[in-house]
């Protein structure tokens, strides 16, 4: 038993075959009641015939004859009564004792339930008494008989009960499971052994599950699982894409600290140049080095998914897009006009650091997209604007370059998708992001009319408590 029920296939046979033996006693408590009104009733009929006949003689049977008569009912008593009296028709030379009596003119369903059962369970050796009206008139025909014969084919009855309800389950079962197995078990065992098959090599694109085809929900349920894996195997990539891209960077990031420290202690001596203009470029060299050297410091921010809490303070936006374009370095002769329409006066509550990070990486981009658009023969422009509204400040990043593909525009912000360049990681709208979002704020792709790519980014001063401005 237990190898058998050990599947769900299994299960569902042996549950189908208990549940129709339920039916068929369900259904054999009444029919088994019928039965034994149905074998009474034909014994009261051949009798009340038989009475009919013998009552029209008006003369006493000679016991040959009440014998015969009782033989073919298989009574010991039979009687008549009609019009208030009683005749005795025949009855056999020792009047049995009666142990029960019956009344089929009014039996309830209960009744006759009650009734089978005390003769299946304690019947066979009992006299009973049994009689009912005859017909439409108001003659009762009464009987008086031994229990055995009724309890022997009461127990025929039930035995071929029995047998048929054995053989009807069993059909029953072994259609049910064909069919059920057919639509149900086998496709759930092909996709838990697809489910098995993909969970020992979940990297092998020759593992994902194929679907039937169908609008049953087994394979929709295929199709999903299809889909889960398919999409389990990018996350898996993109996974193993930041493991390596960690221990490259983990390996660069010792010696270009070296590099760029050296490079810092050189730079220092610049200020001390007498050429006017490497004097004047030496402060940009040195916060551009300085930045360097923190980045290497928290390069491998992102593969442990988390950014440093941002050091907020106001900050005047018009340094920061100066940093910003300096870096860039544009040349002249490149075709792209850095356009600066920020405020000289605009602050903003940020870290400096990280808006900085935030506002080259966008750049950046543009500036990336601008070279690559060779077709286009009007002026290329990269333009940065902002402005305050209240307590919120909104800085726009707009070129007109030839835009995000549709799919870098449907994996926005996803890191190894969302590049729009062949080659890219998408690395730098990734981080921006996260910047971003470290301050509260939003960063969101712009339609814009015309072709290029247009970038608003909204961060919200902080809100002052009151204990900080009793102390400001």
């Amino acid at each position: 038993m237990p190898g058998l029920t050990a599947g769900l296939s299994g299960r569902l046979l042996l549950l189908t075959v208990i549940f129709v033996m339920i039916a068929e006693v369900l259904i054999f408590v009444p029919s088994v009641a019928n039965m034994r009104l149905s074998w009474l009733r034909d014994r009261l009929n051949t009798a009340a015939a038989a009475g009919a006949v013998i009552d029209g003689l008006q003369a006493e049977l000679p016991r040959s004859v009440q014998n015969d008569t009782l033989m073919a009912t298989g009574a010991k008593l039979i009687a008549l009564r009609k019009d208030g009296t009683s005749r005795l028709l025949a009855v056999a030379e020792t009047p049995p004792g009666v142990d029960e009596q019956y009344d089929l003119s009014d039996v309830s369903q209960v009744a006759a339930v009650r009734d089978a059962f005390s003769t299946l369970l304690f019947g066979g050796n009992r006299v009973i008494r049994v009689f009912d009206v005859v017909g439409d008139s108001d003659t009762i025909i009464e009987l008086v008989l031994g229990e055995n014969k009724l309890r022997a084919a009461m127990l025929a009855y039930a035995r071929n009960v029995f047998l048929i309800s054995i053989v009807l389950s069993l059909v029953t079962a072994v259609l049910i499971f064909v069919s059920i197995n057919r639509i149900m078990i086998r496709p759930i065992r092909r996709l838990t052994l697809g489910m098995q098959n993909f969970s020992e090599d979940p990297g092998n694109p020759e593992r994902i599950f194929v679907p039937d085809e169908g609008t049953d929900e087994l394979s929709v349920a295929g199709r999903h699982l299809a889909d889960m894996q398919t999409e389990l195997q990018k996350t898996l990539r993109q996974q193993k894409n930041l493991v390596d891209l960690g221990l490259a960077v983990s390996k660069i990031n010792h010696d270009m600290r070296n590099i760029l420290s050296s490079a810092q202690l050189m730079s220092d001596r610049l200020v001390d140049a007498k050429d006017p203009m490497v004097r004047s470029f030496a402060p940009k060299l040195l916060r551009t080095i300085d930045r360097a050297v923190a980045y290497t410091g928290e390069v491998l921010a992102y593969g442990q998914a988390t950014e440093g809490a941002p050091k907020r303070k106001m900050v005047p936006l018009s340094l920061l897009v100066r940093d910003v374009r300096d870096i860039l370095a544009l040349d002249p002769d490149s075709g792209i006009e850095f356009h600066d329409g920020v405020p000289p006066d605009l602050t903003v509550d940020a870290d400096s650091e990280q808006l900085f990070r935030v506002i080259h990486n966008l750049c950046r981009n543009a500036v990336q997209a601008l070279q690559s658009d060779t077709t286009n023969a009007a002026p290329r422009n990269l333009s940065i604007s902002a402005q305050r509204t209240g307590s919120v400040v909104s800085i726009v990043i707009d070129d007109n370059g030839p835009g995000m593909p549709r799919k870098a525009r449907e994996n926005l912000f996803s890191a190894f998708r969302g590049s729009a360049r062949s080659g890219g990681t998408g690395l730098g709208l990734v981080i921006a992001r996260e910047l971003v979002l470290a301050h509260g704020g939003t960063i969101a792709l712009v339609e814009k009319p015309g072709p290029g790519t247009q970038f608003r980014i909204e961060i919200a001063d902080r809100a002052a408590s009151v204990q900080a401005a009793r102390t400001a």
